[in-house]
């Protein structure tokens, strides 16, 4: 069976305590109503016993003892055994807390009682497919997601768990077909992620070897996502690989047309596509388009060295001087220092090289791209972010020790 180990954090923990606190909440306030109903029968009786509990939970949960307060819920719950959405709620807890086999026990429990509704039942079934997915046992998950789906019961909740589960098998095609019937039932466009799955399958296509596939794929991809980017950096990367200028070039900008916060990625191939092609004036043209619309230093470097070879070393540190003066970077500062070198000899030298490794040191250490959902940060770019998994999050990092 596939397996993936859990984990937690201090925010699910927090989170964990405040779901409990509402839950024994819940359970207080159903017996004080049950004990204003009945007050003089066993049900008052019975309504005592659950105010009682509460205020144990209560007192353990504001002594940070949430392993304590679990179990007055879990008395609470023997208590009150017809209650679908207690145990529901109970199961859900212990699946918060990465406790997982006790989750599965009480979900399994609740869907072996013969008195529940069709709804409740296929509720429980949802709670034991999540289970089962946060243990690590993906086929388990799959099989009730399916069911799930296939009786038309919580079918966009079981179809997103479905979808998840095909990311990581990556099993793209499958993917494809439940975000498909994903957007059919609830409305929602699922253009975006369907044209990421496509591209996987065009990657794999490129790595075999297949053009042909490859073409269709991202033909595809940009069909149902006009102005996706990745599509288009795939097929510069891979027309660039086969020396097609004129086609890397023109998939290149139009992947920076359609989002000019990809350009650090596209501009190294595009510039050099483009001088493949001879063509100066549009390289020119395009570096001063992009320094106008792009706020990082990217371009400011691309064009700095274009100076340089044009004009010399004191008109690149001109150019580069005052372009830093209007926005400061760190990386344009160690490209400043690189172009002052050449010019220099003894101490002078010896200290501007001290900065620039100094320099290099500092970036070194910085992340050149972040996730705008979840933060995470890395120095290389993901199209899935390790940490969210979200699609088309991380984008670079800007400031003065960004892009």
């Amino acid at each position: 069976t596939r397996q993936r180990p859990p984990g937690r954090t201090r925010r699910s923990m927090t989170l964990d305590l405040s779901v409990l606190a509402l839950l024994v909440l819940a359970a207080f306030l159903s017996g004080w109503i049950l004990a204003r109903r009945n007050p003089a029968t066993a049900v008052g009786a019975q309504a005592d016993r659950l105010r009682r509990n509460y205020f144990r939970g209560l007192n353990y949960l504001l002594n940070e003892q949430p392993d304590k307060a679990i179990e007055v819920f879990l008395q609470i719950a023997e208590i009150d055994k017809q209650t679908v959405e207690t145990h529901l709620a109970l199961g859900n807890l212990f699946r918060r807390r990465g406790e997982t086999d006790r989750a599965i026990r009480v979900h399994q429990n609740l869907i072996a009682r013969a008195n529940l509704t069709p709804e409740q039942k296929s509720l429980a079934l949802l709670e034991l497919g999540e289970d089962y997915m946060r243990a690590g046992l993906l086929d388990r998950a799959e099989t009730l997601f399916t069911d799930l789906v296939g009786i038309d019961a919580h079918a966009p909740a079981a179809l997103r768990h479905l979808i998840a589960i095909c990311q990581q098998e990556r099993d793209w095609k499958r993917a494809i077909e439940h975000a498909r019937r994903l957007e059919e039932i609830t409305g929602e466009s699922q253009a975006e992620l369907v044209s990421q799955f496509l591209c996987e399958l065009a990657e794999h296509a490129a790595v075999k070897q297949d053009a042909g596939q490859t073409r269709a794929y991202l033909t595809e991809a940009v069909t149902v996502a006009p102005l996706a980017v990745r599509p288009r950096l795939i097929e510069g990367r891979v027309a660039h690989e086969r020396q097609d200028w004129s086609r890397a070039a023109n998939a290149y900008e139009r992947a920076v047309e359609n989002d000019i916060e990809y350009l650090p990625i596209a501009i190294g191939p595009l510039l050099d596509a483009l001088e493949q092609l001879d063509r100066r004036e549009s390289i020119d043209a395009m570096l001063e388009e992009s320094m106008r619309r792009y706020p990082g230093i990217s371009p400011v470097i691309k064009m700095t060295r274009r100076v340089r070879d044009r004009d010399g070393d004191e008109a690149a540190i001109r150019f580069l001087s005052d372009r830093l003066s209007k926005k400061p970077s760190v990386r344009g500062l160690a490209e400043l220092v690189d172009l002052q070198l050449s010019g220099l000899h003894g101490d002078a030298r010896e200290q501007l090289e001290r900065l620039r490794d100094l320099l290099k040191q500092l970036l070194d250490g910085q992340a050149l791209f972040r996730c705008s959902r979840c933060g995470f940060s890395a120095r290389a770019h993901h199209w899935q972010c390790p940490g969210c998994k979200s699609w088309s999050t991380i984008k670079p990092v800007h400031g003065i020790a960004g892009n």
